[in-house]
């Protein structure tokens, strides 16, 4: 049996022994990259692997459309490497873990492709050809046109340290984000809400303070990091309202101020889990890991049909202490954090399903998309956006879906 070779979709990597220079073989001739092995013609070579991707094997380089750039440059230019290190060492102190990650992923495809680039080669034409790069790692349209903003706010950082020439920040504004449609880039389905009998019947299937969380962030349309971060002493429980002041949020590095108002019904809620030291979280994952524990004793107890013996009822105290003192491989932390939580929430979907009454899945932001909705229909688009927190309404929009139903409603009796 004879196999076939596939044919491969781009060309190699090769170096040039007599030269020492590495080359890519396209067209019927080399395309040099520069020195061997070195890390600027490894740039260049993912460069033109890029460009080949972007415009579907036909390049839009010139005739030479890979050089060592640096060596072109007199003195000692900034390259792309040195300006993303300083900006990533200026911002480290004052930007949020979150908002630092978030840099250092957008500049991925910047590094793998130009960090050895002058920053006064870097254009327009090398911006697209990033973003294009972006679209080929499947990266969602969103998420590409943020991560080209992002970039565009390192070049605007270097221009105002005199590292970067205003020209070249000039004419990279004149990159228009992704519009929808009018790319290969991933577009990303809505966020809608959960709907609220869906979120009741979650409750029976989680731990009691998994409940009480899921039902507190609903009431007050709160992030999943705020109320993963709930402390006692972080709650002010003088007045007929409780005020939340969360420790850090989503706008703390901005300046921002964020007070979460509780009312009866999450008073009521929260006031089982109020009886613990100031400094302690309210919501603990080992809470959660002992009371399905004994859950899970009690389904078992309930199965035996005949009466325990002495011996076993010694026995099982001798494991119920071997478990509470053995080292788990993983302990559980003192707080839950927004990927635990949803993993929590994802568990509970599972034990519904295997009870026979599925429920369709929801993340907890849909919790909060869903809080901001009801009370933009009976309350309007201001106090949704008070309760969200949100300096304008057009973000708070994009939470609090409009009442169609009350539309189909109008439609019936006018239309």
């Amino acid at each position: 049996m004879v196999v076939k070779k596939c044919k491969k979709s781009y060309p190699d990597y090769k170096v040039h022994k007599a030269t020492s220079r590495a080359y890519v073989w396209f067209g019927g001739k080399r395309n040099y990259l520069g020195a061997a092995e070195s890390p600027e013609s490894y740039e260049a070579y993912n460069r033109f692997i890029a460009d080949l991707a972007a415009n579907q094997g036909r390049p839009v380089l010139s005739a030479d459309p890979i050089r060592n750039t640096s060596a072109t440059t007199p003195g000692k230019p900034v390259l792309i490497a040195h300006l993303m290190a300083a900006f990533l060492t200026a911002h480290q102190p004052t930007f949020p873990e979150k908002e630092f990650a978030h840099f250092r992923h957008a500049f991925r495809e910047l590094r793998k492709l130009y960090a050895h680039t002058p920053v006064e080669q870097f254009g327009p034409r090398s911006l697209k050809l990033v973003r294009g790069a972006m679209i080929e790692a499947d990266l969602s349209r969103n998420v590409i046109n943020k991560r080209i903003g992002r970039i565009k706010r390192l070049i605007k950082w270097g221009c105002s340290e005199e590292l970067v020439p205003a020209s070249v920040f000039h004419a990279l504004q004149s990159v228009d984000g992704l519009r929808k449609g009018q790319s290969k880039a991933r577009e990303l389905e809505p966020v809608m809400p959960a709907p609220l009998e869906h979120i009741e019947a979650l409750l029976q299937f989680l731990s009691p303070p998994l409940a009480a969380m899921v039902w507190v962030q609903y009431l007050a349309a709160m992030r999943p990091s705020e109320v993963c971060m709930m402390r006692v002493g972080d709650i002010d429980t003088s007045g007929e309202v409780w005020l939340y002041r969360p420790e850090s949020h989503k706008g703390t590095w901005r300046e921002k101020d964020r007070i979460i108002a509780f009312g009866p019904k999450a008073i009521a809620v929260l006031t089982p889990f109020m009886d613990k030291p100031q400094d302690a979280y309210l919501f603990s994952p080992a809470e959660s890991a002992v009371w399905y524990q004994e859950q899970k004793s009690k389904r078992y107890e309930g199965l035996r049909k005949t009466p325990k013996y002495p011996s076993e009822a010694r026995n099982e105290a001798k494991r119920k202490a071997k478990r509470h003192t053995r080292k788990l491989k993983r302990q559980p932390g003192e707080c839950y954090d927004k990927c635990s939580y949803n993993r929590a929430l994802k568990y509970a979907f599972g034990r519904a399903a295997k009870a026979g009454t599925p429920i369709p899945e929801f993340f907890p932001y849909q919790l909060r998309h869903a809080r901001a909705t009801h009370i933009r229909a009976t309350h309007g688009l201001e106090v949704s956006q008070l309760l969200l927190g949100h300096a304008r309404c057009d973000v708070t929009q994009v939470y609090a879906q409009r009442d169609f139903l009350r539309l189909i409603e109008v439609a019936k009796e006018t239309g």
